[in-house]
């Protein structure tokens, strides 16, 4: 039985007085499922500190698929591993769409930040126009095959897949119950055609405005293993409520 697993994304959201409210509010949170808080990078140590002893692990919102050297702006694994991260978002939609992260460069730095003992969340996913074109399971496809070309499902399954429909990112528009297990179920069998062991251990979150008056429902689906959440992860109390619903 694959343990749920709810991740929140912060984006580029926070300050150190408002992560110091939210830490607070978290104390007093008992979750029924494994968590991990994805901070901005000049938040880390803070949230890393304010999460210690909460069962919460702490984890970063990108990373550079190159070792420390004259890369300026960029943040090395080994850097996000010096103050504490355990895990990683590689891939996310925002990247791949307003920074230009092609699915070799996605594949690329989940490769990295494995070989670093970091667990990445690697994520996948459609634009509206390529599921009003019935392309959505061709698309995952190619950005699963990307990442199975560098990693092994067995290094895959040491950290997570996220499975996030673009046009329900920030939209308030989510996709049914079905629509996600649908597209989660195809790239379980993907895996599956390499590994089959290592991909019933493989945890598949669905990121796609998740709510606490939706989680139950679509955390209930056979293989939806919990959430990347953005937006409801800003709020203690709403982050808490979708992590309750991984019971």
């Amino acid at each position: 039985m694959r343990r749920k697993l709810v991740a929140a994304n912060w984006k580029m959201n926070g300050s150190s007085a408002a992560n110091a409210q939210w830490l607070a509010a978290w104390r007093d949170v008992s979750a029924p499922c494994d968590v991990v808080v994805c901070a901005p990078f000049v938040y880390l140590p803070q949230v890393g500190a304010g999460l210690a002893g909460s069962g919460a692990e702490l984890g970063a919102q990108n990373l550079s698929a190159q070792a420390p050297g004259a890369y300026t702006g960029e943040v090395a694994g080994e850097m996000l591993s010096d103050v504490g991260c355990r895990w990683v978002i590689v891939g996310h939609s925002e990247r791949r769409a307003l920074y230009g992260e092609t699915n070799e460069l996605v594949a690329g730095k989940a490769a990295r930040a494995i070989a670093l003992g970091l667990k990445p969340i690697a994520c996948v996913g459609e634009t509206l126009t390529e599921r009003d074109a019935g392309r959505t399971l061709e698309v995952v496809a190619a950005q699963m095959a990307a990442l199975l070309a560098q990693c092994p499902v067995e290094q895959l399954a040491f950290g997570a897949l996220a499975y996030e429909p673009v046009w329900a990112i920030g939209t308030g528009r989510t996709a049914t119950p079905a629509q996600a297990q649908e597209v989660h179920a195809a790239i379980r069998e993907q895996l599956a055609r390499a590994d089959a062991q290592a991909a019933q251990r493989t945890r598949i979150l669905y990121g796609g405005s998740v709510k606490p008056g939706n989680a139950r429902e679509l955390f209930a689906q056979p293989d939806i293993d919990g959430g990347l959440i953005g937006g409801a992860s800003l709020v203690a109390a709403e982050f808490a409520a979708i992590c309750a619903a991984a019971s």
